[in-house]
């Protein structure tokens, strides 16, 4: 398994054909963005797949005419299959049509990627077994705790793992591309696709999907939720495992078990992960680095500068200077 592609130097002069697998409710972003990429540089043939074929509504209200029936093709024609996401499609059953047409298109290609929840696809065929993978920032937690044997990265934008590729949410769906062709082509020809859609090669701050949250995640089993609302009530205690198995009255084994069966996660990783979300928004609200640092729980501001290195590979005052506005910091 690698995170980045093993031979970003592979280069071939024929024509890749790319198969984005489609569906009524798909975010279209998920198939544009790559496909801009795609047709901006050189050597790839672009197919639009659908279960029935015909007509594709997407969530955004644009109609997609003409996609092709999955299973009118040969699935080995193609180089690679990218299945796209939908908001909606980890919040209920996957029909059975998508399924089989995933099903029949994976069978074939060199490589399947997926952008969002598209992974939520591959997760219910049993393809992401024992594989690295990610999705969207809001739907790693669901993803790790319905398919345990999937080893979620939710701190990523894109993983490679054998010959499955997985995708953050929406606009990473262009990162994803640029991969893909820097590993087909070389990373000169990615680097020159990227210009001329004006985006990142890669993004500064590495590859993190800067996720923030400020909700309590709502999970079944009464002591984990009296612990998670607790640390949620009181962000700037100094929690920890031992004192939150105190709080429920139950033994820290016994707590870290719940937590890795309804979260994916050990208590120790929820709270820095809790902490560091708390910090995030905190940082947008305006706060200092210092208050920022006591507030979320990390303490001292040398432990919050090691949380935003670790996980989000930049410091928290350039994260404030990136994210706080979409206008630039005057000089």
């Amino acid at each position: 398994m690698s995170i980045r592609p093993d031979n970003p130097q592979i280069k071939t002069s024929h024509i890749r054909t790319i198969g984005f697998l489609i569906y009524d409710g798909v975010s279209p972003l998920d198939f544009t963005g790559p496909a801009e990429a795609f047709t901006r540089s050189t050597g790839y043939e672009l197919i639009y797949l659908s279960p029935a074929g015909g007509a594709v509504h997407t969530a955004s209200g644009i109609t997609i005419a003409g996609t092709l029936p999955a299973h009118s093709i040969d699935p080995s024609t193609l180089d690679t299959l990218i299945i796209t996401g939908s908001d909606t499609l980890p919040l209920k059953p996957l029909k059975t049509s998508l399924l089989d047409a995933a099903h029949h298109l994976t069978h074939g290609p060199r490589r399947v990627a997926t952008v969002c929840t598209g992974a939520f696809i591959l997760a219910e065929l049993g393809l992401l077994n024992g594989k690295e993978a990610t999705t969207h920032w809001k739907n790693a937690r669901d993803l790790a705790r319905r398919y345990p044997q999937i080893r979620v990265r939710p701190d990523i934008l894109h993983v490679h793992d054998g010959r499955f590729v997985t995708s953050a949410g929406i606009t990473a769906g262009i990162d994803l591309a640029l991969s893909l062709i820097e590993e087909d082509q070389g990373a000169h020809i990615a680097r020159n696709t990227a210009r001329d859609m004006v985006v990142y090669m890669h993004r500064p701050g590495g590859q993190s999907q800067f996720a923030t949250t400020t909700e309590a995640p709502s999970v079944s089993h009464p002591s984990l939720q009296k612990a998670i609302d607790h640390v949620f009530s009181s962000p700037a205690a100094p929690h920890s495992a031992a004192s939150l198995a105190d709080y429920v009255s139950v033994s820290q084994r016994h707590l870290t078990r719940i937590f890795r069966s309804e979260l994916g996660l050990s208590p120790a990783q929820w709270l820095e992960q809790f902490r560091l979300n708390t910090a995030q928004q905190l940082i947008l609200n305006g706060e200092s680095i210092s208050t920022t640092a006591g507030l979320s729980g990390f303490g001292s501001e040398d432990s919050l500068r090691r949380a935003f290195s670790k996980w989000l590979h930049i410091t928290p005052s350039e994260y404030r200077a990136r994210f706080r506005s979409t206008f630039p910091v005057d000089p």
